[in-house]
């Protein structure tokens, strides 16, 4: 279990956790959480949870959480494995070492190569 505080507007980046399945409960405040399916639907599901709500986000989906009140929030997840694992998506993609080419990126991406760079440089 993990306790995870938010500054307003905070964001707990997307991530997944490949060997876990996280149960997300709002002790304090208001989040956006979402996580998106596996391919080849890559669909969108996403819900604003109050006080006392609970979200389930599936094993290995890359999913987020964002405060959109005002104040502070507050969450306590449980994972379903003593080690879960954590790949923060951006992280792990922008900033790899040794970098991944950008050549790669660009292509999946969609993007100029500069682009790239300007990301990278970011990590």
């Amino acid at each position: 279990m993990v306790r995870i505080d938010y500054a307003p507007w905070g964001l707990n980046p997307p991530h997944t956790h490949p060997r876990a399945t996280e149960v997300l409960t709002v002790i304090e405040g208001t989040l956006q959480v979402g996580f998106v399916t596996s391919n080849p639907d890559n669909r969108f599901i996403s819900k604003v949870l109050q006080k006392g709500d609970v979200f389930v986000l599936p094993v290995g989906l890359v999913h987020f959480q964002r405060n959109v009140g005002n104040g502070y929030a507050v969450a306590i997840a449980a994972l379903s494995s003593q080690n879960p694992g954590a790949i923060t998506i951006a992280n792990t993609v922008f900033g790899a070492n040794p970098s991944i080419s950008r050549d790669v990126l660009a292509k999946a991406f969609q993007v100029d190569k500069s682009v790239v760079d300007m990301i990278q440089a970011k990590f």
